[in-house]
């Protein structure tokens, strides 16, 4: 086993060595745990909470933003929250071009996923051992008969080598927005137009089996295309890319549907999309865990999630007091819309769900007003009428003009979602915070009158 590099061992060493760091005070985090769906109402987790999410603010106004989406375990989500110390620790500094920058994340990925393989090499070492205790038998059922105790400690082993994570990350550095993921983790850049008009760009790749580049890329390397699009899993996971699970990867030959691949058919190499310049256009960024997109798409039916998500993250941004507040009032709403969906088709349709898998969402603000933000005197009210000029802004999806950004959402003019907010005006000042006049008032009275304090003169 190689020795681990330097950034690896600080983070395995201290374990908490990320309380240092300065959280981004700009963003909002959403969760919601995973819950099996009973007649009783009783809510019910099926699992621990398996995600990940981090939002911190490095040097020189330098931010990194990331969500890990964890199946079969937290172990692989856990490890892949390394991806901070690999990005921290880099000499991202001294890169000043976008192909240097995208390299460090590219590297980011590698590293951590080579240091997850490593990290689970006993496993695999007492997985090779039990297998050799195995009395010889035709099939699974005749082996569990012969030694029960052996065949449920391989498969303990099993679970744990499938752990895996989808993940998405954010960078933000000199001024630019750069973006990677890898599994179905969405990340959404909300922007206004010259109409004022909010685009919703997604800049993430959904690495899954409707993603047709993908079911090319694996029918390249000798696994039937066609059988592929009927099917909803890839070995044992739903994505085609992802941080972990050895299973499809070295251990990938025990699957039937793989078993003919000339190469690991799940790869860990992640897409990079950047730098994207951060103007007064760009209104807040959103990174995601699947099943916040799944849940309303399922309850909902809606063809156009990601304006679906933009328009609940505007509505909360004009009720919510705080970023957390916005983050997590739109995870509540996806948690109850597909609650209430379950409830009323269970009964009539077999293919209902009866449960749904954990929820993150890390919401980024760069601009986008808060009229009812908890006020400070620093920070007068939001909420004056003079402080605001009114006007329209839709929500639309848009697709990059960048043909390496894809987006599954069609761009629409529909005024169907309008919603009317206020916004800054640039014109315009804010009100005093406190009003004196009536002070320097009964100030002036005294003063004629004579009954001033001796020390208002000095």
């Amino acid at each position: 086993m190689k020795p681990l590099k330097p950034t690896e061992t600080i983070y395995k060493s201290q374990g908490t060595w990320t309380d240092a760091l300065t959280v981004c005070k700009n963003t909002g985090i959403g969760y919601s745990t995973n819950q099996i769906y009973r007649e009783d109402g009783n809510p019910q987790e099926d699992h621990p909470y398996e995600d990940c999410s981090c939002h911190y603010e490095f040097n020189n106004g330098t931010c990194w933003y990331a969500v890990f989406d964890g199946h079969e375990g937290q172990k692989a989500s856990h490890f892949s929250s390394q991806l901070t110390a690999e990005i921290y620790f880099s000499q991202l500094a001294e890169k000043r071009t976008d192909d240097e920058v995208r390299e460090i994340m590219r590297q980011a990925f590698v590293s951590v996923e080579t240091g997850y393989i490593q990290s689970i090499g006993d496993l695999l070492a007492e997985r090779l051992r039990l297998q050799y205790d195995l009395p010889e038998s035709s099939n699974s059922y005749e082996a569990y008969q012969k030694a029960p105790h052996v065949v449920e400690s391989i498969n303990r082993i099993h679970c744990e080598l499938s752990s895996g994570a989808a993940a998405a990350v954010a960078l933000i550095h000199n001024n630019k927005l750069y973006v990677a993921n890898i599994g179905n983790c969405r990340v959404l850049l909300c922007k206004t137009d010259a109409n004022s008009v909010l685009k919703v760009v997604q800049l993430s790749v959904d690495h899954d089996l409707k993603n047709e580049d993908e079911l090319l890329r694996l029918a390249q390397i000798g696994i039937n295309r066609e059988h592929l699009r009927n099917c909803t899993y890839l070995g044992n996971q739903e994505n085609t890319r992802c941080l972990g699970n050895y299973l499809v990867k070295g251990g990938y030959k025990e699957f039937e549907d793989l078993s003919k691949a000339t190469q690991e058919p799940v790869s860990a190499e992640p897409d990079i999309h950047g730098g994207i310049v951060l103007d007064d256009s760009c209104r807040f960024l959103l990174l995601m865990t699947a099943e916040l997109y799944k849940c309303i798409e399922e309850a909902t039916g809606t063809d156009q999630v990601n304006k679906y998500i933009a328009q609940c993250v505007v509505e909360q941004f004009r009720e919510q007091a705080t970023l957390t507040g916005v983050a997590q009032a739109v995870v509540d709403k996806a948690v109850r819309l597909h609650h209430d969906w379950y409830m009323s088709n269970s009964n009539s349709d077999k293919s209902c769900s009866a449960k749904r898998e954990d929820i993150t969402l890390v919401l980024r603000n760069f601009n986008y007003p808060m009229p009812r933000a908890i006020k400070t005197p620093t920070t007068p009210s939001s909420n004056s009428s003079n402080s605001y000029q009114t006007q329209n802004t839709l929500i639309e999806a848009a697709s990059s003009p960048n043909s390496t950004i894809r987006s599954n959402d069609t761009t629409s003019t529909s005024t169907n979602r309008t919603i009317k907010i206020k916004e800054i005006g640039s014109d315009n000042k804010v009100k005093p915070y406190v009003d004196f006049s009536v002070f320097y008032r009964n100030a002036e009275m005294a003063k004629a009158n004579g009954t001033l304090p001796d020390w208002w003169d000095s």
